[in-house]
């Protein structure tokens, strides 16, 4: 590694400022700070704040993310053994079953559910960093910016978010509409004021709905139709509920449920939330007051009950484990750039998200799953959340000192 710092350090001044490669220094900071630590910090505010720097907040974020990732890999690659093993059928169709006969599609096996799992997840991650990180890297080569270490992140979440099954095509057209139309034309890294992965997530949703919704695409194997338990909730018969999924809530808590490839586990959202909380870097107001937020309105609505929407007869306990509320609770409301800045203003966003899910999710069944729609409505409001804290605070202390 010593020869390798050297060697870049001395191509270093042809990527300078009047170098001959000076146009390709985006390229050539983000391949050194990535080997390497920078030797510049920042000096000035607002972001000065400990020893910690864009590259290790990073790094620190994607390590939170690995127990999602490996949850994804595993309980993708175990859903599909099932539904194999239950269609009485040794491996699935296409090119992934010469590479499974080595491991086979056992579901009990640790190992042949996550490389059966993995041979889902990884294109679609590969897919988004490729086409993702071409459109970082020209616009930063455009405007002469460093390559930020921020995209590692968005490349992360975004396939998280998605079914097993997204067409590889509409995973490249929604991480280019995500990076190009909520990131780069506000300016790039910081100026976002919506969460990217999230925003990726949406155009998808929005654009190509037969392949984000309904039964077909929550288990990698052809043929096999299986909805998730918020979707079975959502059309129960009144009365019946909770009767009608076949899951306990250790299961859901656990993750071994159809749906998006890392959200389905509380667990290992709970334990990304742990380090982040630990190293300060996710807000502890956003995460609770998302929380007391999506449990006091479903709490509410559980104790109102309806006869027509069995959503309502969800105890607030379940909302915790179904669908994305805990990995948007985690990953998502508390994205620094999109989420509100201010201490109570945090308080206010986090429970507007929270309360905002729940009512999308049980007063609208037709939408299933309201975190993405919450927090990016949150996203939206976090300035005019700020704007209105900080004036009330400009008129609390105009009155105290007269």
């Amino acid at each position: 590694m010593k020869i390798l710092e050297k060697f870049l350090d001395n191509l270093a001044p042809k990527f300078l400022k009047g170098g001959r490669f000076e146009r390709w220094y985006p390229l050539y900071e983000a391949l050194d700070t990535i080997l390497f630590a920078s030797n510049r910090v920042t000096e000035k505010a607002p972001h000065v704040r400990d020893a910690m720097d864009m590259k290790r907040i990073m790094t620190t974020v994607l390590i939170s993310l690995i127990p999602c990732v490996i949850m994804a890999m595993w309980n993708t690659g175990h859903q599909a053994n099932m539904a194999l093993q239950a269609m009485g059928l040794d491996m699935p169709a296409g090119w992934r079953g010469p590479i499974l006969t080595m491991v086979g599609c056992d579901p009990e096996s640790l190992v042949s559910n996550l490389v059966h799992g993995c041979l889902y997840f990884l294109p679609i991650y590969i897919v988004t960093m490729v086409v993702g990180g071409i459109w970082e890297v020209a616009f930063n080569l455009i405007r002469g910016h460093e390559v930020s270490e921020a995209f590692m992140v968005t490349g992360l979440l975004f396939p998280l978010t998605l079914p097993a099954t997204t067409p590889l095509w509409q995973v490249a057209f929604g991480i280019s509409f995500g990076v190009v139309f909520a990131k780069e034309v506000f300016g790039g890294v910081g100026r976002n004021f919506m969460n990217p992965a999230l925003v990726s997530r949406a155009f998808i949703y929005f654009a190509y709905p037969a392949q984000m919704t309904g039964d077909k695409v929550w288990t990698a194997v052809d043929g096999v139709t299986e909805a998730t338990p918020l979707a079975t909730l959502a059309a129960a018969e009144p009365g019946q509920t909770m009767q009608s999924i076949d899951i306990t809530w250790s299961q859901a808590f656990l993750g071994t449920i159809p749906g998006s490839l890392g959200e389905t586990s509380a667990l290992a959202c709970l334990l990304g939330a742990a380090l982040l909380l630990i190293t300060r870097i996710a807000s502890w107001r956003i995460m609770t007051s998302m929380l007391l937020g999506g449990l006091g309105t479903s709490l509410v609505l559980w104790l109102v009950g309806s006869s027509t929407n069995p959503l309502y007869a969800i105890p607030p306990h379940w909302h915790l484990v179904l669908g994305s509320f805990a990995f948007g609770l985690v990953f998502m409301a508390t994205d620094p750039v999109s989420a509100a800045n201010t201490m109570i203003g945090k308080w206010i966003y986090g429970a507007f998200i929270g309360v905002l899910t729940i009512l999308i999710r049980v007063a609208n069944p037709a939408f299933a799953e309201g975190v993405m729609l919450a927090i990016l409505l949150g996203n939206v409001v976090a300035p005019l959340i700020d704007y209105f804290v900080i004036q009330a605070n400009i008129k609390r202390r105009m009155l105290r000192h007269g």
